[in-house]
């Protein structure tokens, strides 16, 4: 999917809106667990329950992985399904992937190829050849963690650095997560590249957006961990949208009785609900 197709999608739907699948089995409805695959199943009736209000679903692969080969057997069938049925949404493989090229390119070829999603998101610790082999797939997207939602983010995100290599080279001290997303820039087809921005830090966003004004930003944190989706948009929002608002938990958990896909509709309604009078704004 290219970047216009997303922004296409966002003025169709109003909607900026992403589904964050986090299925944890001890937490979805017990009449599930009754069933051969519950974890596509539940998946299955949270997709058919919000496309209509969401441009993205973003499944986040540990709970897939946590349940072994059954856990993997699981996310093939969503994005599949996800493909199938709805092919204008855009999917995002939430694996924080990231290492050396070679394997890095084979974590590209697994996500990007086999489970043919949209994006992945990465870590840049490593980074230029670490972040590189995935952004050489065409019309696929790259989301690096810039500035993340949790609390241990400021452990090493906004430490102050002294600029970049070798003391000729040395500019202003400045964040560690300015630095990256500076240098990001100096990639090779960086113009593939999306950046996590946690809700949470929502005064940080001018400051995001002064470094990558026209990039798209995956913002988690609204919702279950006290994101407001007025304040990112206020200072993160470019003339294009430039958003991608996640919400997981307090989506697809609103209910867990046989009810759930119905109040997890309840739940993406008022949200693209919020979103809609935000764009209306813009025009959009």
């Amino acid at each position: 999917m290219t970047t216009q197709q997303l922004h296409d999608q966002i003025k169709i739907k109003k909607s900026f809106l992403c589904v964050g699948l986090d299925v944890d089995l001890n937490k979805i409805p017990q009449h599930l667990l009754e069933l051969e695959d519950p974890i596509f199943e539940f998946n299955k009736a949270i997709i058919d329950a919000t496309h209509d209000l969401a441009v993205a679903y973003k499944p986040n692969i540990a709970f897939f992985e946590a349940y072994g080969i059954k856990g993997w057997m699981s996310l093939q069938k969503t994005i599949n399904y996800i493909n199938e049925n709805h092919p204008e949404v855009f999917t995002i493989a939430d694996a924080k992937r990231g290492d050396i090229g070679n394997t890095s390119s084979m974590y590209a070829k697994a996500f990007f190829e086999d489970l043919k999603f949209d994006s992945v998101t990465v870590a840049p610790y490593m980074g230029k050849d670490s972040v590189e082999p995935f952004l050489a797939f065409e019309n696929k997207h790259t989301i690096m963690l810039a500035l993340t939602s949790n609390e241990g983010a400021f452990d090493f995100q906004t430490l102050i650095v002294n600029g970049t290599r070798g003391e000729a080279e040395r500019s202003e001290a400045k964040e560690l997560y300015k630095q990256v997303l500076e240098t990001s820039k100096t990639w090779k087809n960086s113009e593939n590249l999306m950046y996590v921005v946690g809700a949470t830090k929502a005064e940080y966003f001018t400051e995001v957006r002064k470094i990558v004004p026209d990039s798209f930003l995956l913002v988690p944190g609204v919702g279950a961990q006290g994101g407001s989706l007025s304040e990112v948009c206020k200072y993160g929002m470019n003339d294009n949208v430039g958003l991608l608002i996640n919400s997981s938990r307090a989506i697809i958990y609103a209910s867990n009785g046989t009810d759930f896909a119905d109040v997890a509709r309840a739940e993406a309604l008022k949200m693209q609900q919020e979103m809609e009078e935000i764009l209306k704004g813009l025009n959009v």
